[in-house]
């Protein structure tokens, strides 16, 4: 095959050094077949090659410029396989195959089967607690530790501004049940619960250094949050912890002397909780914070950044990995998967949505702060009908003050329901799980809305995952542009259809078409251009 036919292009080629290929087999004539079979082979060496006008392709062979040889050589390199994307650290510490987490979907959306799933295959996956009773998350820890005991998983704390005992009760499961390492996710600051399990983890090793038994990897989207993590534990929040006689003299004095977080994900335009920041932004201002703040304090094992928000493609894992992600989390693109807890007409709904199909939405836990989540808008109304009650809220100051026909509506299009029978449900609820928010809505009426329309809130997303019947337009799904990507990426493939989507192989595959794309980045380095069809890494088969 001539060269003005080939599927590669020469540029600056002054690059090219003067160097012969030799090998005992004969190399492939370039072909867009040969070209993507020999790329694609990661676990080999790549060789670009030219003779006599025609190009080549070899996975195996030796070059120098020494050799007697007709090869000449155009580019080459070594083998580049998905647990070389990274860094080394964070597979060491937790001991994963691979630099890829399954982050938490809270209501245990990120099921235990999930978790159990990534675990087997060596990655790593956290149970989404967030808004599980201590009961059901301790249900969660009892399979999960048997059936990945010796191998990793994560487990979720989440912010409770507005149910602190919960947060409370949870971290302390944590540390009753032996789980040392958790994923701390929509911290707008830091809570002595969080603190707490940190630092009731570290001691002090007989060479002199400090012991981390309570690992801690943390969420953020702002740089003023992501300080907090990268920086020791607040001293008023240790000093507080010691004089409970909750940590020790040693820990409180260690506590200055490691950072809050082992690891800190930097989460840019993601389903749930969310900012909205764009990752290319976001990241590199968070790294170079965190390289600030090493600088400052010397830590003996610096805080690792990695990242999360829109990955779901080859393409959006390298841009992370190339800006200096340590590690990528993936999210939305779980949930659509067989293991995810979300039920069987969320997920079609997920298979089906583009980039656009997303919206933001009041969140159910800070409703009272306006803090917004995003959502799926396609396929259902939840969205709309959440900022409805949010704007109601912020108009009125108790239910009662509600004229009857705006009431009237609320009651048939959204709860389905009278109000009075919703709040008889909130306080059966709210006796169980945490009194005390009784207690205040029954002292402040606006305090007693926000518990009414949490209601609908937090129930529409239990609805989604549940699949409850009726109630499909109301469901609350959190995704983000990502989901939209990943469909794209596996239109036409096997992965299209969601019954074929099994949450370790979508990762494995993600990981493969970011080695390969890694790859030709490498060769493009080196002087050549790849045609458009030949830069896409398909995924054809369950590797998982």
């Amino acid at each position: 095959m001539k060269s003005n036919s080939s599927p590669v292009e020469l540029f600056n080629s002054f690059k090219i050094a003067n160097l012969k290929w030799e090998s005992s087999e004969t190399p492939d004539l370039l072909t867009r077949e040969t070209l993507l079979s020999n790329l694609s082979n990661l676990e080999s060496s790549f060789f670009l090659l030219q003779k006599d006008g025609e190009f080549f392709s070899s996975n195996k062979g030796i070059i120098s410029p020494q050799l007697k040889n007709p090869y000449q050589v155009i580019c080459s390199c070594a083998d580049f396989t998905p647990s070389d994307l990274g860094d080394p650290s964070f597979l060491s510490l937790y001991g994963t195959k691979y630099a890829l987490y399954a982050g938490s979907m809270a209501n245990g959306i990120s099921s235990e089967d999930l978790v159990i799933s990534m675990g087997k295959a060596g990655f790593m996956g956290s149970f989404g607690a967030g808004g599980c009773l201590p009961d059901r998350i301790e249900k969660a820890i009892e399979r999960i530790q048997k059936e990945l005991a010796g191998k990793p998983f994560l487990f979720n704390l989440i912010n409770s501004p507005f149910e602190p005992a919960l947060e409370t009760r949870t971290a302390e499961l944590y540390i009753k049940r032996g789980i040392t390492a958790i994923e701390a996710s929509a911290y707008l600051t830091l809570t002595s619960n969080l603190v707490w399990y940190r630092l009731v983890g570290l001691s002090s090793l007989p060479d002199g250094n400090i012991q981390i038994k309570n690992r801690l990897i943390a969420k953020v989207s702002r740089k003023e949050v992501a300080r907090k993590f990268l920086e020791p534990a607040d001293q008023n929040i240790v000093s507080q912890l010691f004089s409970e006689g909750k940590i020790t003299e040693e820990q409180a004095t260690l506590s200055q002397l490691v950072p809050m977080a082992d690891d800190v994900t930097v989460e840019a335009d993601s389903g749930g909780h969310t900012d909205n920041r764009p990752l290319v932004s976001i990241l590199p201002a968070i790294i170079q914070l965190r390289d600030a703040t090493q600088e400052k304090y010397h830590f003996t094992r610096p805080t690792r950044v990695g990242a999360a928000g829109g990955i779901a493609t080859p393409a959006s894992a390298l841009a992370a990995f190339m800006m200096g992600a340590a590690y990528v989390t993936t999210g939305s693109i779980n949930q659509s998967c067989i293991e995810s807890g979300a039920s069987a007409h969320s997920k079609k709904l997920l298979s089906q949505m583009e980039m656009t199909d997303v919206a933001m939405a009041p969140a159910s836990d800070m409703f009272e702060m306006g803090v917004k989540v995003q959502v799926l808008k396609r396929g259902t109304m939840f969205a709309m009908r959440g900022q409805k009650l949010y704007e109601v809220y912020q108009k009125y100051e108790s239910i009662d003050e509600i004229p009857e026909q705006e009431r009237d509506k609320l009651e048939t299009t959204i709860f389905k329901q009278s109000l009075d029978s919703v709040w008889n449900e909130c306080e059966k609820f709210f006796n169980a799980r945490d009194p005390k928010q009784i207690e205040r809505a029954m002292q402040k009426p606006k305090d007693k809305m926000a518990l009414i329309f949490r209601w609908y809130l937090g129930l529409s997303s239990r609805w989604s995952s549940i699949g409850e019947k009726g109630r499909e337009m109301d469901y609350q799904i959190w995704c983000g542009p990502s989901m939209g990507a990943f469909n794209d990426w596996v239109k036409g493939t096997y992965l299209e259809k969601p019954e074929n989507r099994f949450v370790a192989d979508i990762s494995m595959h993600l990981l493969r078409g970011t080695a390969f794309l890694m790859r030709i980045r490498m060769l493009e380095a080196q002087g050549v251009r790849f045609g458009n069809a030949i830069g896409r890494y398909i995924p054809d088969k369950q590797l998982v």
